[in-house]
Order: structure tokens, then C-alpha cells, then sequence
């Protein structure tokens, strides 16, 4: 019984290098999407201003 090896997982600690680079992918992909977010707001408000020059909106209410 002495001379029996019994097989176990050794558990490895975390890959700097790995961790980096997840960290990096996700933080490029939350980047993107508040990005892609800023843009799109960013386009509402210029339109919104372009209609309000024109004079095509109006931001008094009118009285009846």
C-alpha cells in the first residue's frame, strides 16, 4: 500500500499574463459599448438643436 500513487489536480495560481489580457478585452468592450452610447445621445441633442433652429419644434407649450 505504501508503494500507490494516487493522481491529483494540482492547483496552479492565476497567469499574470492571462489576467492582463482579459482585463484588457473586457475594458476595450465596456469601452466600446459607452462609447457607441455617448454617440448615439450625442446625436439625439445635435438634432434635437437642429430642429429647434429651424424652427420646426418649439420648446414653449402653447396655450390654447
Amino acid at each position: 500500500m505504501a508503494g500507490h500513487k494516487i493522481a491529483h489536480a494540482t492547483l496552479k495560481g492565476p497567469s499574470v499574463v492571462k489576467e492582463l489580457c482579459i482585463g484588457m478585452v473586457l475594458a476595450l468592450a465596456a469601452g466600446s459599448l459607452w462609447k457607441m452610447h455617448h454617440w448615439n445621445e450625442q446625436r439625439k441633442v445635435r438634432t434635437f438643436y437642429d430642429l429647434l433652429d429651424k424652427g420646426e419644434i418649439s420648446v414653449v407649450a402653447q396655450e390654447e
